[in-house]
C-alpha cells in the first residue's frame, strides 16, 4: 500500500510539474499575444489619423460591452457607437503619430490591461500641430483565441474636446 501511495504522489508531482509548465508557457504565449494586439492597436490608431478606419475593425471587439473613452471627453459604450466615434475621428484625419511608452501590462486567463503613457503629436482642428502625452489605459479579452480590445480610456486633450462641444 504504501508503495503505491508513493508512486501515485510521485506521479501527481511529475503531472504538477509538467502543467506547471505548460501553464507558464501558456501564460507567455498570452503575454505576447496582448503584447501583439497592443502593437495592432497603435498600427490602427496611427492609420485612422491618415483617414483610414479599416485596421480598427479588426483590432476591437464587436461585442456590445465594449467600451471607449477616448481624448474628447465622451463615453461610447457598445461597438456600433464605438466605431461610429472611429469612423468621424478617422474623418478629421489629424495626421501625426501617437505611441505608447511606459507600458505596465497585467495578463489573465481571458483579460488583460495594459497600461500606458500614450505620446506623439497630431494636427489640431485649427491646423496647428499639437503635442500628445496622455495616460490611457487598454482592456482586452481572448475571443475565440484572439486578444481584442474591449475599453480605451485616456486623459482629455483640451484642442480635441473643445472641437466636439458643437456636436
Amino acid at each position: 500500500m504504501k508503495k503505491q501511495m508513493v508512486w501515485l504522489l510521485a506521479f501527481m508531482m511529475i503531472g504538477t510539474s509538467f502543467g506547471a509548465r505548460g501553464l507558464a508557457r501558456a501564460a507567455e504565449g498570452d503575454q505576447a499575444g496582448v503584447t501583439a494586439a497592443a502593437d495592432q492597436f497603435y498600427t490602427a490608431l496611427n492609420a485612422l489619423f491618415t483617414g483610414d478606419p479599416e485596421p480598427m475593425k479588426a483590432v476591437w471587439s464587436h461585442a456590445d460591452d465594449v467600451t471607449y473613452m477616448g481624448p474628447d471627453g465622451r463615453f461610447q459604450k457598445g461597438w456600433a457607437a464605438v466605431l461610429a466615434t472611429w469612423e468621424e475621428q478617422a474623418a478629421k484625419k489629424l495626421g501625426g503619430k501617437v505611441l505608447p511608452e511606459d507600458v505596465q501590462m497585467t495578463v489573465g486567463q481571458d483579460m488583460a490591461v495594459a497600461s500606458c503613457i500614450e505620446v506623439g503629436e497630431n494636427v489640431g482642428p485649427d491646423g496647428k500641430v499639437e503635442k500628445v502625452s496622455i495616460r490611457a489605459t487598454n482592456t482586452f479579452r481572448k475571443e475565440d483565441g484572439q486578444w481584442k480590445m474591449i475599453g480605451h480610456h485616456t486623459d482629455l486633450l483640451p484642442y480635441l474636446a473643445k472641437s466636439t462641444e458643437n456636436q
